[in-house]
Order: structure tokens, then sequence, then C-alpha cells
């Protein structure tokens, strides 16, 4: 079923934004900001990376059709759809359809095991979140051959070299795969997604992104916004941590 928004009722996604935000301010102190530049490597622009808001998580959404297949080979097991949406979060708090003050304090407080959120989607990207805010990012074909092989490095491997499979996601044609990286107070959503951009050649410090307006902050100034958020939050959503 096509979705129209991703903002969340869940009444602990902002009080779990302010606790991780609040926490991670008093042990970081943030570095100075990268000098001004674009994520295209000195080349012409190849493919065109969204970066979309959820209320305090983003996502990346990339053009299935830019991604080499070599450089991410795991993408060819999700649902066909012209666009694929990934995120990356705690795994207990995205299996959980109403989580507790527990499970918010346990990603917030203790490492814990992590999961990538693959959704199907079918352009255009603004029609599929029609109340978030969206950035439009430029990568060269280089950058984001390096920003899939970043997510492809991101998934929890079997002895036989298979992804591990935990079910359907939370919105859409999606599904939920482990990761092998840990979600602590250090590595949240946010940073993960700013390192993605990082590694496809964008001046961004991942350090600096603990929140989700930071992480917007940050790639305006390498990236336009194609789409401002509406001011009125949508209800019956789920998040993506």
């Amino acid at each position: 079923m096509r979705a129209t928004s991703r903002g969340s009722s869940r009444p602990w996604q902002r009080l779990r934004c302010l606790l991780l935000w609040g926490i991670c301010a008093g042990c970081v102190a943030c570095g100075g900001s990268l000098p001004r530049g674009d994520c295209l490597d000195g080349a012409e622009a190849g493919a065109t990376v969204y970066l979309v808001s959820h209320g305090w998580h983003a996502g990346l959404v990339l053009r299935r059709a830019d991604i080499p297949p070599d450089a991410w080979a795991a993408q060819a097991e999700l649902p066909a759809g012209e666009y694929l949406e990934i995120g990356w979060g705690d795994r207990d708090y995205y299996r959980s359809p109403d989580p507790s003050w527990g499970t918010t304090l346990k990603a917030a407080l203790w490492p814990t095991a992590s999961v990538l959120h693959l959704v199907a989607l079918d352009g255009p990207v603004p029609a599929y979140f029609p109340r978030s805010e969206i950035i439009a990012i430029p990568l060269s074909t280089p950058g984001l051959a390096r920003l899939s092989r970043y997510i492809d490095a991101s998934y929890q491997r079997d002895a036989a070299g298979r992804t591990v499979l935990l079910g359907p996601g939370l919105y859409g044609r999606s599904r939920l795969y482990l990761s092998r990286e840990t979600y602590h107070l250090l590595n949240t959503c946010n940073v993960w997604t700013a390192r993605a951009l990082r590694t496809a050649g964008c001046p961004i410090s991942p350090g600096t992104t603990l929140s989700v307006d930071a992480l917007l902050s940050r790639a305006r100034a390498f990236g336009s916004t194609v789409q401002a958020p509406l001011a009125t939050p949508a209800t019956g959503d789920p998040p993506a941590p």
C-alpha cells in the first residue's frame, strides 16, 4: 500500500530525541565545520540522493537504477521499486510497536544491536513523503558507489555470507535486516547517515550530527531543499529509529 507520510504519532519520539541529544551534548564537544564544498568529488553529478526527514531521524533515498550492483549486492533481495529508502537504528526500538521508556533508555545508555530498514518505493520521492523535509544531494558516480558499499558493509551476514532478514519493516514494501554495527550514545541513526554522506564525499562531520536538525542543517550547505516540511505532523505513521 502506498504510504502518504512518515511522521510519527508515538509519544516517545520527541522525548527520546531530547534524551539522546541531552546526554550526547554532555559527552561530545562538536568539532569545527568542514570547508564548504559539494559531493561531486570534482566530477559531474552522476546521481541524486535524497535525505528525507522523519521528525528526529532521516533516511536516504537512492534511485535503484543508479546503484552499481557490485557495490550493493544485497539490494537485489528487496522488492521491486524505482527507489530504495535506507534507514538504520536500534533493533529493539525499530521492532517494537510501542517502545517503552525501558527500550528508549537502553538504546540511549548501552550499546545495542542494530538493524537496516529498507523500503522499496516508486517516485516521485516528495509524493511518497509529502510531509517531510527533503534535501536533494548530487553525487558523483564514484561517490554513489562508495555510499552503496558503505550500506552493503553494514549488513550482518551468516556463516554462508547471507544477510539476516528479521521480517517486514514499518511501512510499505519494507524489510528489516540485522546490521553488524552497534547502536550507542555516539553512534545514533543520524550519525550513521552522516557517515554515509561523508563516505560519498560530502563535507560533513558525523560527530556534529547527533540530532536530525543538525544533520539537515549541514546537508543544506551542499544539497538543495526540494520540499519543506509541513507544520502539522502526520498521525498514525510509524517512525524509523
